[in-house]
């Protein structure tokens, strides 16, 4: 590709509205253009990276045994109010409306069009297993849009769906798209972490999500360091801090604390490391027979994880209690609540470390009033137990083998074990050995294809713009002659190094827009190209070439016979 007869539009500044490193970069090399919010143009040096990943992802996926098709964007609404996701995914689901008044979905996924096509399509045990995927624009309709590819409404995404005969089957080709998931971020040539996870609004038994390590992530992502055990923060397991309970050695008084209502508060306040108070949230649960209340209790230093409260036996549906209710169930306004003397019936859950404490501190449902040297059994029946919080550094790993680390990562991919959720709501059955109908058994795999872009920028960037991976990189090498269209020799060295790389199966760009080297080389550092050679007479004079890797501090002069092998060489690493 020669650099007059392509499209590059570079800006010295970021657009005001641009928050994020990669944002502004992508803005800045010209790869992306705004149309409205979360809506973007691709333009042609943004487009090129995403031809560069979808063309490994579907390489991998091609290994994989899955096999491409390609669904509608716009799905008929039966579909998802067969599976009860009309009415569940709320406004981030586009509803649109076709001439006759029949109601439409823009697709924000596809479990619904490739159980709808299963379902007709395959009858017998001997058709199955079968994995099908697709690169597809999605839309999903996001309250704030914002960080550019990041968070955007319109997007593309690689989704694949397998089908298989029972559990044990389902598990094999989970662990065949998540051994095909290493692969293509390995290719891509990023830093990643594939962490357990919950299954959230997609549904089914389990799931792992693949994260790109980077700070700017908006996810918390939870390792051991001595283990394989990984996990975001959402499905981290948080064992108890205290092993077992000691016995009560203080009475349980009512103390005054005026005005102090958090406990970091009233641990300063008593003097009491902030390890001794247990903090309580209050929550309610609709049911038909009116409503149940619910007390939390987690220690004053921990902080709650609404996800494991959501798989608490009967917390499924559950909400915070508004002012109005818990005045009326604990006597007393929020800051002071707590597990004895309340006024209505209680079901109280205590976080792993809380049940094992003893002499604690909580409030006395009392305003200006808490309880000092509580204890289990003596004062309090014994709670509810469950795994309510969010794990911190340094807490033992559920495995046993060290200390758990954070570390942030943004999520770029997502496996899931989905099992029966869609084919049993669809009727998505097969004919077994015995002639017996039996649901499908069902995965879906996820990669976020246009994130990819940003993802990779917030891990590989520096003050001058962008540092692509040489895999996913607009262009692999740069040539950046000095005076291409004044010196016959620079041109002819130029155009012969220029077919060499082409003949090599190199993906170069040749500068010939006769641009000073400053302002060319600022351009081809801001877009992030992996490999820049310079081309001048008088290093030609001697035989010789500038090489410049993007992450390199300074030029290496190389004999002009050598570059050719030199780049071949870089790019094979």
């Amino acid at each position: 590709m020669r650099a007059s007869r392509y499209f590059i539009s570079t800006l010295k500044e970021a657009p005001s509205d641009a928050e994020i490193v990669s944002h502004q970069l992508m803005m800045r090399a010209g790869m992306i253009k705004r149309l409205s919010a979360g809506i973007y143009t691709y333009m042609p040096m943004g487009l090129r990276v995403i031809r560069k990943v979808e063309a490994i992802i579907k390489e991998e996926m091609n290994r994989s045994g899955a096999i491409e098709l390609l669904m509608p964007v716009v799905q008929p609404a039966e579909l998802w109010q067969e599976t009860g996701r009309w009415d569940k995914m709320g406004p981030e689901l586009m509803r649109v409306k076709d001439r006759h008044g029949r109601d439409y979905a823009i697709q924000p996924t596809s479990e619904e069009v490739i159980t709808d096509v299963v379902r007709s399509e395959i009858k017998s045990y001997r058709q199955l297993p079968v994995n099908f995927y697709h690169v597809q624009t999605k839309f999903r309709d996001e309250r704030r849009p914002r960080f550019g590819l990041m968070r955007g409404r319109e997007f593309t995404m690689k989704d694949a769906y397998s089908f298989d005969r029972d559990v044990a089957g389902m598990q094999q080709s989970y662990q065949i798209m998540y051994d095909a998931y290493v692969r293509i971020f390995n290719r891509f040539g990023l830093k990643f972490r594939a962490v357990a996870a919950d299954n959230g609004a997609i549904g089914g038994s389990g799931s792992h999500e693949f994260h790109v390590i980077a700070h700017t992530g908006e996810d918390a992502l939870v390792y051991c360091p001595d283990s394989d055990y990984a996990a975001n923060m959402e499905a981290a397991e948080a064992l108890p801090l205290i092993a077992s309970r000691a016995p009560a050695a203080e009475p349980l008084v009512k103390t005054p604390t005026l005005n102090t209502t958090k406990c970091e508060h009233v641990a300063h306040l008593l003097g009491i490391p902030l390890e001794r108070t247990v903090k309580s949230i209050a929550l309610t649960v609709e049911t038909e027979g009116g409503r149940e209340n619910w007390l939390l209790l987690l220690r004053g230093d921990h902080e709650l994880n609404e996800v494991k409260v959501g798989k608490v036996a009967g917390l499924g549906a559950f909400r915070f209690a508004s002012e109005a209710e818990i005045v009326e169930t604990y006597g007393t306004v929020p800051g002071y609540l707590g597990p004895l003397n309340a006024k209505l019936p209680l079901k109280v859950v205590a976080d792993r470390t809380v049940a094992n404490m003893a002499d604690f501190v909580c409030g006395a449902n009392e305003e200006h009033h808490h309880y000092t040297g509580v204890n289990w059994g003596r004062d309090l029946p014994e709670p509810i137990v469950a795994d309510l919080r969010n794990v911190v550094e340094g807490d033992p790993s559920p495995d046993g083998k060290g200390q758990l680390l954070i570390e942030r990562g943004i999520e770029v991919g997502h496996v899931f074990q989905l099992g029966t959720r869609y084919s049993a709501d669809m009727g998505c059955t097969y004919l077994d050995e015995q002639q017996k109908p039996v649901p499908i058994q069902m995965g879906c795999y996820g990669i976020g294809v246009t994130r990819i872009l940003g993802a990779a920028i917030e891990q590989n960037f520096d003050d001058k713009g962008i540092i692509w991976p040489a895999a996913i990189a607009p262009f692999e090498v740069v040539l950046c002659p000095m005076g291409y269209d004044r010196s016959e020799l620079v041109k002819a060295e130029t155009d012969q190094l220029y077919a060499a790389l082409l003949g090599a199966g190199v993906d170069v760009v040749l500068d010939d827009r006769g641009l000073r080297p400053g302002a060319m080389f600022a351009d081809w550092e801001l877009i992030g190209i992996p490999h820049r050679v310079v081309i001048g007479e008088r290093g030609l004079k001697d035989g010789k070439l500038e090489y410049q890797g993007r992450r390199d501090a300074e030029a290496t002069v190389v004999e002009v016979a050598e570059m050719l092998a030199l780049i071949k060489g870089k790019l094979a690493q």
